[in-house]
């Protein structure tokens, strides 16, 4: 009786463990790259800002890609698909939308809603595809990357 008693116990400790845990929500974290970059860009000062604004305006020099919004092709990730459109504006990424990302799960929607973000700002940062994966969003960031690159071909 008492090692009935002690392994009802057991599984009902594990029962309760293992509801509890599908919903404690993961940690995103911010990539480096993003972390590094806020920090410097709020010591920036206003003349480094003024000489950028003057070599930029001076110069008339258009980025590498052609204007437009392209959309990058839908790729399969583990819980959906991600795909993206890219607005260039002056030969350069001014904006990233996400057209598709996984949504059927709570903890992907809770997740990529904390990724997409960081992804987006990355990729402007960066002007290209090449952005570091965010940690706990692994699938959407290389689906990212691939619907992102496919885009960036076309432009």
């Amino acid at each position: 009786m008492k090692k009935f008693i002690i392994g009802t116990a057991v599984l009902g400790i594990y029962g309760i463990y293992s509801v509890g845990i599908r919903h404690i929500n993961p940690v995103i974290a911010k990539p480096a790259t993003l972390a590094a970059t806020s920090t410097s860009q709020k010591s920036r000062t206003t003349s480094t800002k003024a000489a950028n604004n003057t070599a930029a305006s001076g110069s008339g020099s258009t980025g590498k890609y052609k204007d437009g919004v392209y959309t990058g092709s839908s790729s399969y990730v583990y819980f959906g698909n991600v795909q993206v459109a890219v607005t260039i504006a002056k030969g350069k990424i001014s904006n990233v939308k996400f057209l598709q990302f996984p949504n059927t799960h709570a903890t992907s929607v809770y997740i990529n809603q904390q990724a997409m973000p960081y992804l987006k700002q990355e990729a402007i940062q960066a002007q290209t595809s090449k952005v570091q994966i965010i940690s706990g969003a692994t699938f959407t960031s290389e689906g990212f990357i691939q619907s992102l690159q496919n885009a960036l071909k076309k432009a």
